[in-house]
């Protein structure tokens, strides 16, 4: 995909990711029984039923971005949704309301393949229940042009752990693949300790690290934050997603976690979509943001 079609992308909120930019994918188009290079589209803290000051323009925000994907020149490969795909009610019946209206509206979306995971909002009140019944499993894997997607859920568990259940079921998903295989990890918290008083950490996320140090290639995406953020754990990278509801402070730059203001003069600031591409053969990433667009 040429620079055109990046630009092309403005309207969204989340990331492009292409494969040639993960770890471990360089050689992928060109060795002996190839697969081919790919793009996929992150999106991420969509936040389905806010109403607030922070984004006057809620209720419009996810249905501008299906517009902005459908309108690619080059379709994405399939779209993943890193959590918070609504916003949290203690209503059960309201929840579910949010959940079938998302569906609906990302049931416009061109590219049919998608993956979903929960975020706090959508699962950690009910422990996931709502989110089962609309989205299946919130953990599971998926292979694509070699590249082995394990999506792991640490938010159903209102403690913020991934649970000794499903590391045993890690461990058991991991333990055929060589040693250089390219392993992407999508998930909602970061599974390192952001900023533990703002809930921006996994409690057994050192766990979960522990056992994917033992493979060369992993990538991590998460969202949850509201921002881009980047961080190596040991050899493997953390890139967060921008959110496509409102942008949160930078990790401990102020008393209390909230939604920055809404800027009349600058809307939907902090929000945006970010590139990721081929850097140094592909063991390094080069990462490119852009806004969304209100217009």
């Amino acid at each position: 995909m040429d620079r055109r079609h990046f630009l092309g992308l403005s309207a969204l909120g989340g990331g492009v990711v292409f494969a040639s930019g993960l770890a471990g994918c360089a050689g992928l188009a060109t060795a002996p029984g190839a697969t081919r290079d790919f793009y996929f589209v992150q999106m991420s803290d969509v936040h389905w039923g806010y109403q607030g000051e922070a984004n006057p323009d809620a209720a419009i925000t996810l249905r501008k971005t299906v517009q902005a994907v459908n309108a690619l020149a080059v379709p994405p490969a399939f779209i993943v949704f890193t959590g918070d795909l609504t916003h949290t009610t203690d209503d059960p019946a309201e929840r579910r309301r949010r959940m079938r209206e998302f569906k609906a509206i990302v049931a416009d979306l061109q590219v049919r393949t998608h993956y979903y995971l929960p975020g706090e909002h959508d699962a950690s009140l009910d422990r996931g229940a709502a989110y089962r019944e609309h989205f299946g499993n919130p953990n599971y894997t998926f292979v694509h042009e070699g590249v082995h997607f394990i999506a792991l859920d640490n938010v159903s568990d209102p403690g913020a752990r991934v649970g000794e259940d499903q590391l045993r079921w890690l461990e058991a998903t991991l333990a055929p693949l060589a040693a250089d295989t390219p392993i992407v990890v999508l998930t909602h918290r970061p599974l390192f300790d952001l900023a533990p008083r703002w809930d921006w950490a996994t409690r057994d996320g050192a766990q979960v690290m522990a056992i994917l140090q033992r493979w060369r290639n992993v990538t991590v995406f998460y969202g949850h934050i509201h921002q881009e953020h980047h961080r190596m754990t040991g050899h493997i990278p953390h890139h967060s997603a921008k959110s496509l509801i409102f942008p949160l402070p930078a990790p401990g730059a102020q008393e209390k976690r909230t939604p920055l203001p809404w800027d009349a003069a600058e809307p939907y600031r902090g929000l945006g979509f970010r590139e990721v591409h081929t850097a140094a053969g592909g063991s390094a990433f080069g990462l490119q943001e852009f806004p969304v667009q209100r217009s």
